[in-house]
């Protein structure tokens, strides 16, 4: 009996020794990257704490996250004051940060320093880089969840795995300070508690009135039991609601398509859902978006203005097109409704819309760069398809949002132009197409299950039925004795494992992006800080072209040449008042006497060679004549 009573327990819950340990392995994995090459001080035996951490991104956007996230977390601010910008018309800031008049402010949206800062208040700012290791891994476990009620365990099964080896997902949670697998991850738990909420509210709950029905009034009762189940419905709702809040907080660009989705959503689930849990929905999501609206409107001076200013110029655009389109429908003005509805799709388009450049660029980035998720996919899609009688209405609902939402993908951010590598030609998973795109890879991803699990099927149906000595049905292939189930493991543990492998090389080596690469970077990067921290005061600024992200916050930097008049003469201004150096590549003699015969001596200042710090760079100073 107990015997019989454990099998049972373990047929029911045996994925989850699968998925745990899936889950474990990915976090401690894209955890090591930031665990050995980044390097916090230990200033516990020193007076005064006088190291330095060594915690540096590859990228600007990660570099002001990082820094900003910290902030939050130690002061509950997310802005830095710097004095002497009012000097330098704000020119002295690094990327993917902004000075409004002294005052440096986030550029990104502020959903992970926000999340992040506030996490970080509680375990402290040293937990920052391995955070989104853990909401990737948290991801993971709400992606099985998902899928596993739209196409059930075995398919959800697979996805997991491939979704824990997925370049694209494990590459940006190893660059933690990245918005996108946060993003992606809140998304996914709100949308698992999304098909919670439109799940049939009216089911009986079997056992308890038999139970109960001696103890309380059977009407009372079942309003008990209907409250209970109505409460948790409502629960759902709220849970959904927050996590679509903070998914949209964490990245707000993406309402581009989050917004299409979630009608396609609830029209298909109208009924299910109702008044009621959608208010409720409602109420949560614009709750969780509080924290949002506060700090933009302290930094930005409106609940709906954020860092980027285009984006700034496009929400006010959006607001007033469309109020001049609500007033136009009513007093039936035809042709101004036309031209502000362009004006809209020429807003939300702001980079323009490149129909051949979209779907060349999606071809390079899905199906050149992963291959076997594209054919197998499609492949799947076409089986989906072809067993269209078999399919359940939930399925039919996800293939839908989904393939909606890819096409908007697909044409908004394709037909903007993204050059992360130095190397505009590059096709790399470093690239910001491959980020973006993570929602188009995580729906292929069970599509190709479909497949898979076809595929595998119809290998084991090659295995003769035989029956050996005690009766039991047996799969024989040539000498060889297995049975179906064991073919079907052995076969779908083979496709996975090759899959692991070639992504896993991808990731480690597979472009100048690859994280073998950005540790050797990474060491060389910290010789370079070092030298420069040694040879300039605590005070200093310095103008660079693209080091500002190893520089800063140790040092004051500008994000500048000397190609522009107006900058040198704002160098100028800092000379008497600080120690300003350049920090670039090593300048030939030639260009050195331009710059102190012509352009530098105009504005009253003269360059002098410090030290060559590596075969590339050179540091000098900015001295006033």
């Amino acid at each position: 009996m107990k015997n019989k009573r454990l099998r049972k327990i373990f047929k029911k819950y045996w994925h989850w020794g699968v998925i745990l340990p899936v889950v474990v392995l990915f976090f401690i994995a894209t955890s090591s990257f930031n665990y050995y090459t980044q390097d916090y001080a230990d200033n516990s035996g020193k007076a005064g704490g006088t190291e330095t951490d060594f915690v540096k991104w590859a990228s600007p956007d990660e570099t002001a996250n990082y820094v900003f996230a910290k902030l939050y977390a130690q002061t509950g601010k997310i802005s830095v004051y710097e004095k002497y910008n009012l000097y330098t018309n704000d020119i002295m800031r690094p990327r993917s940060f902004r000075s409004d008049h002294g005052e440096l402010k986030p550029v990104s949206f502020l959903g992970i320093i926000l999340i992040f800062g506030s996490i970080a208040k509680i375990v402290g700012y040293k937990a920052l880089p391995f955070l989104t290791p853990l909401f990737g891994a948290l991801g993971i476990i709400f992606y099985y969840l998902l899928i596993k009620r739209i196409f059930g365990r075995t398919n959800a099964l697979l996805s997991t795995v491939l979704l824990a080896v997925f370049p694209v997902f494990t590459y940006y949670a190893v660059r933690s300070m990245f918005h996108n697998v946060l993003f992606i991850s809140l998304f996914i738990i709100a949308l698992y508690f999304s098909v919670l909420m439109a799940s049939d509210n009216n089911k009986r709950v079997k056992g308890l009135k038999n139970i109960f029905s001696k103890l309380i009034d059977k009407f009372r009762f079942k309003k008990i039991i209907k409250f209970k189940i109505r409460a948790k419905y409502f629960l759902f709702s709220a849970l959904a609601g927050t996590f679509f809040g903070l998914a949209i907080m964490t990245r707000v660009s993406e309402l581009v398509w989050i917004v299409p989705l979630l009608l396609i959503l609830w029209l298909f689930n109208i009924r299910r859902i109702g008044v009621l849990k959608l208010l409720i929905f409602l109420i949560f999501l614009f709750t969780s978006l509080l924290p949002m609206f506060y700090h933009n409107q302290v930094l930005y001076g409106s609940p709906i203005l954020g860092g980027y200013g285009e984006m700034n110029t496009s929400i006010v655009a959006l607001k007033d097109d469309s109020a001049a389109i609500l007033s136009s429908t009513v007093g039936g003005q035809v042709m101004e409704i036309k031209e502000k509805a362009q004006n809209i799709f020429n807003t939300v388009f702001y980079f323009g819309f490149n129909p051949r450049q979209s779907l060349s660029t999606a071809n390079a980035y899905i199906k050149g760069m992963f291959p076997w998720l594209f054919y197998a996919a499609l492949l799947g899609g076409i089986i989906f398809l072809l067993t269209f009688k078999k399919r359940k209405y939930k399925q039919w609902v996800f293939l839908t949002a989904w393939f909606a939402v890819s096409v908007i993908l697909v044409f908004y951010y394709g037909s903007w132009r993204f050059f992360d590598n130095p190397d505009t030609a590059a096709i790399t998973i470093g690239n910001s197409y491959t980020r973006y795109w993570l929602p188009i890879y995580l729906g292929l991803i069970p599509l190709a299950n479909i497949f898979i699990i076809r595929l595998t099927q119809a290998i084991c149906l090659l295995f003769r039925k035989t029956k050996d000595n005690d009766g039991q049905l047996k799969m024989e292939f040539s000498s060889g004795r297995m049975n179906q189930g064991a073919c079907r493991l052995v076969t779908r543990l083979l496709i996975v494992g090759l899959v692991a492998i070639s992504s896993f090389t991808f990731v480690l080596s597979g472009s100048d992006e690859g994280l073998i690469y950005l540790v050797e970077r990474q060491k060389d990067s910290r010789a370079e800080w070092q030298q420069i921290l040694e040879l300039t005061e605590s005070n200093s600024t310095i103008i660079t072209r693209y080091h500002d992200k190893l520089l800063f916050p140790e040092r004051k930097v500008i994000v500048g040449l000397f190609d522009d008049k107006n900058m040198v003469a704002q160098y100028a201004r800092l000379v008497d008042k600080l120690p300003v150096y350049y920090y670039n590549f090593t300048l030939p003699k030639k260009d050195i006497n331009y710059l102190n015969t012509s352009r530098l001596k105009e504005a009253g200042l003269r360059i002098e060679l410090i030290k060559k710090i590596t075969n590339d760079f050179s540091l000098y100073k900015i001295i006033a004549l």
